[in-house]
Order: structure tokens, then sequence, then C-alpha cells
């Protein structure tokens, strides 16, 4: 049954923007106080970051396996798993002894944070209409951003009256609240209805969806996914390093910048979605757009790089935003168009992994490539990066039309 209440479904958008905003504090805290971790831990960049990466590989890999699941089992239960295996990660980082300990239980994390996204889409779909379904997949999406905002608030007071140990049992704390929250007021649905199938004809569908999934656009478009993750995540995670190190501020001073960059996510969020509801409604039309922009943002900010610290943050906020419009687009709607083949959940688990092949890439090469080029140099690749991605969404939008286009 669809919700059709406006109502209830600002009340299901809620939720579900909350939720996603708590898998959020509890994902990327580790990245949000990375910088702090290096000065208390005497740990090298390199060596934290392990542990990112392992989380980004884990957290896709997971995309896809709970993606399947998604479209089987209930996505209430689901999303109920991973908010409790994440908490237990979450208290568990602080008494970790060394970055393997770290990598090991980080990993176990990004597995678990798979199972919120893929169940979430899947809901959405079912109980929502296709107009109900964009606008409150872009208010789910705030979430990412209000959750950003909260940790990159809070962990500079927290590590400034105790210790950065605790931003993780604050984060564990809060999704205690968020399980109780979820399981008294989240909706379900039951698994997909069982049919008298003939299992040659099951086996037609079946390959039918998997070849719609995998034809060559959409292999393409996975990879401007890959790019746009590689970009997004990367510069969430070392833009307060990279403020840092470029300016010479303290850990903490270089945290809070990075609360600008989902305020920058949030009006981006707002302003594809509407030009892309009412006026282009072409997701990989939109997507192009907003890595042409990402590029000039990167290549601005190549040539200032160093010589103004407002300006920076502005740009590299502007560019990381522009790659949330990218997200927003590429994973979030586009799944949708899957639904006649029953595989939406399958459809976004797969399309959002691809996002954390790229972080995963990057978040490790970023620290990496920092070290041994300089921050300048890097962000020269981060201008490329935008160039490529814009190209193939270019390339793509021909065939999209054809075969998917309303």
């Amino acid at each position: 049954m669809k919700i059709e209440a406006k109502s209830q479904v600002r009340a299901v958008a809620i939720l579900f923007a909350i939720t996603y905003m708590v898998s959020y504090i509890t994902r990327i805290n580790y990245g949000a106080i990375v910088s702090e971790m290096e000065n208390a831990t005497e740990m090298s960049k390199s060596m934290l970051s392990l542990a990112l990466t392992g989380s980004f590989i884990t957290y896709g890999i997971g995309q896809i396996i709970t993606g399947i699941c998604g479209d089987k089992f209930s996505p209430k239960k689901l999303i109920t798993l991973g908010l409790f295996v994440t908490t237990v990660s979450n208290l568990l980082i602080p008494i970790c002894q060394n970055h393997y300990q770290m990598l090991a239980v980080w990993c176990i994390n990004g597995f678990a944070q798979a199972f919120m996204w893929p169940p979430l889409v899947r809901l959405m779909t079912v109980l929502l209409s296709e107009d109900d379904y964009k606008k409150t997949t872009t208010v789910v999406s705030y979430g990412s951003s209000v959750g950003t905002i909260l940790i990159y608030l809070a962990a500079p007071l927290i590590i400034s009256l105790l210790s950065w140990k605790f931003v993780f049992v604050f984060s564990a704390a809060c999704s205690v609240i968020m399980i109780i929250v979820w399981n008294i007021f989240a909706p379900d649905i039951e698994k997909n209805p069982v049919k008298e199938i003939k299992p040659e004809v099951e086996e037609k569908n079946t390959k039918a969806s998997f070849a719609a999934l995998f034809s060559p656009v959409m292999i393409l478009i996975m990879v401007a996914v890959v790019l746009q993750g590689a970009l997004r995540d990367g510069i969430t995670t070392w833009m307060p390093s990279y403020i840092s190190e470029t300016y010479n501020m303290s850990s903490i001073v270089s945290i809070l910048t990075g609360v600008i960059l989902p305020v920058f996510s949030i009006l981006c969020f707002i302003t594809v979605t509407a030009i892309y509801r009412k006026v282009l409604k072409s997701p990989i039309l939109c997507a192009t757009i907003l890595f042409g922009i990402g590029a000039v943002s990167a290549f601005v900010l190549f040539l200032v790089s160093g010589n103004n610290a407002v300006l920076s943050v502005i740009l590299s906020a502007l560019l990381a935003g522009c790659m949330h419009g990218v997200n927003l687009m590429l994973v979030c709607m586009i799944p949708p168009f899957f639904k006649k083949f029953g595989i939406v959940s399958t459809a976004s688990g797969v399309i959002n992994s691809c996002t954390y092949i790229g972080s995963a890439l990057s978040t490790y090469g970023i620290a990496v490539l920092s070290e041994f080029i300089g921050w300048q140099n890097t962000i020269f690749i981060w201008f490329i990066i935008t160039v490529m991605g814009g190209i193939i969404c270019l390339l793509s939008i021909p065939t999209w039309n054809k075969k998917f286009g309303e």
C-alpha cells in the first residue's frame, strides 16, 4: 500500500533522514577526527587511513550483499541489525591498541553500515509514489549532511573536554537511541511475494534484470560513480588535514572547517532536486553539469591553494557539494528505474558499492599523494577526476535516454 497522506509521507521522510543521519555519525566520525588521532596516538596519517580504506571496501562489498538481501528480507530488521553492529564497533575503537586492531574493527563497522541504504531505498520505492520518492530521497540525503555537521561540531567540543576516544562513545550512544526509535516507529513491508513462475520464465526474467543492470551504459555510469566517490569522501576525510597542514591551523580548528562541507551539500541537494524534477528530468544530464561545476572549482582551488585559507575551504566545500549532487543523481535517482525488474534494492546496492570503491582508493591514495607530491599537486588530480567524470556522463546521455528515458 502506498502512503498518500502528506503528513505520513513527511513523517516517514523525517524518520528515514534521522536514521541515515545516525548512520553517518557512526561512520564518518573516524575520518572527522583522524588528524587529532594522528597527533594523539603518534601513528602516521597513512597508518590511520588503513582503517578508513578497509571500511570503505567492506562497505562497498556489503552494499551488494545487503542490496540483494533487501529485495528478499525485511528492510526494518536489516537496518536494526546494522545499527546494533555499528554500536558495538564504535565502542571497541577506543580500546584498540594499534592500527591493525582499528583496521579490523572499522572493517566490521563498514560492513554493518551497508545494512542502511539499500533497505531504505526499497522501503521508499514500495511505500511512496514516484514523485514522493524523489522528494523523500532528497530529504533522507539531508541526513548525511546533518550527521556530518553534528559530528564536526561535536567532535572538537568532546576532544577539548575529554579526548578523541569519547567521540566514538558519543556516536555509539546516538546509535542505541536510534535502534529504539527505529523499532518503535519504522514501517515494514513483507518480502517480495512468492509467485508461481515457471523455472524457464524466472531464469529469463533474472537474465533480463542483470542484463539491464550491467549494460554498457550502466557500466559507464558506475565508473562515474567511482570517480565521484573518490572525490566526495576523499575531500570530506582529508580537508581538515589539508587546511591544518597548508595553513598551520590546529587540528581542532581544522576539524571545525569541515562543517562548511555539508552546508554546501544541503544547498546542492535542494538546488539539484528542484532542477531535476522540474527542468532537466535526466539524472545523467544533471550529473554531467555537476561534474563540470566541480571541475571549475577544483581548478580554481589548485590556483589559490596555499594563498587563501577561506577561499580554499569554500572551493573545497563547493567541489564536495557538487559530488554529493552527483551521488544524489546517480545513486539515489537511478535505482527506481529498475523497479520493473524487481531489483530496486539490488541495483541500489550495486551502484552505491561503486561509490565506495572510489572512497577506498582515495582515502588511502590522498593520504599517500599528499605526503609524496604535496597538496597542490593532489588537488590538480582532483581536477582531472572531475573532467573524466563529466566526459563519461556526457557520453552516456544518448544511450541512457534511449534505454531508460521517460
